[in-house]
């Protein structure tokens, strides 16, 4: 099998189940985007140790990911065909990440007021993770059908990163300096 197939190179994208776009379309935007927060994740990731709490997280968000990039990249008409978990986000799996936001704001104290990123080689990965993520927002906004929990979905992992940073600091340095301990 080769990687290349040639159909992308008069500007077009296939879409799940069916259809081509132009790739500057908002449908192939978000799903770059979101393939960016994802990778952005696999770089996080790199810095844990394999196994750990922190990387099978990681892993976990990762997959969620992929079916969110199922979601986006089917047309509205073809919807129909998604499935739950598997090529569609349910309100289910927005649901599973307020425990652990909540399991791991109880595992530091939190800060008062902005932080800078880059207490740690991990968390700075995964505060670029979470910027990227409110990108893939941002974009998703435009191809998400009514119903859909791509947005809150996107909207709780970023919270959730920000989390995870500020859990891997363990101290955060606040954005102003006459704030510091």
């Amino acid at each position: 099998m080769r990687i290349y197939t040639r159909m992308g190179d008069d500007g077009t994208t296939g879409l799940l189940f069916g259809g081509r776009v132009r790739k500057d379309a908002p449908a192939p935007a978000a799903c770059g985007d979101v393939d960016e927060a994802q990778a952005a994740l696999g770089m996080a990731r790199a810095t844990t140790t394999p196994g750990s709490e922190l990387d099978m997280l990681l892993v976990r968000l990762e997959r969620d990911l992929w079916v969110l990039m199922a979601e986006v990249a089917t047309a509205p008409e073809h919807h129909e065909r998604l499935a739950d978990g598997s090529t569609r986000v349910t309100p289910e799996m927005v649901a599973g990440l307020e425990p652990l936001i909540d399991d791991l704001t109880g595992r530091f104290d939190a800060p008062t007021e902005f932080v800078l990123p880059g207490q740690s080689p991990t968390a700075a990965a995964l505060d670029l993770a979470r910027t990227v993520v409110r990108r893939a927002e941002r974009t998703a906004l435009a191809v998400a059908v009514p119903g859909s929990s791509v947005l809150a979905y996107l909207n709780r992992l970023s919270d959730l990163l920000w989390t995870m940073a500020r859990w891997q600091e363990g101290h955060s340095l606040p954005a102003r300096p006459d704030t510091q301990e």
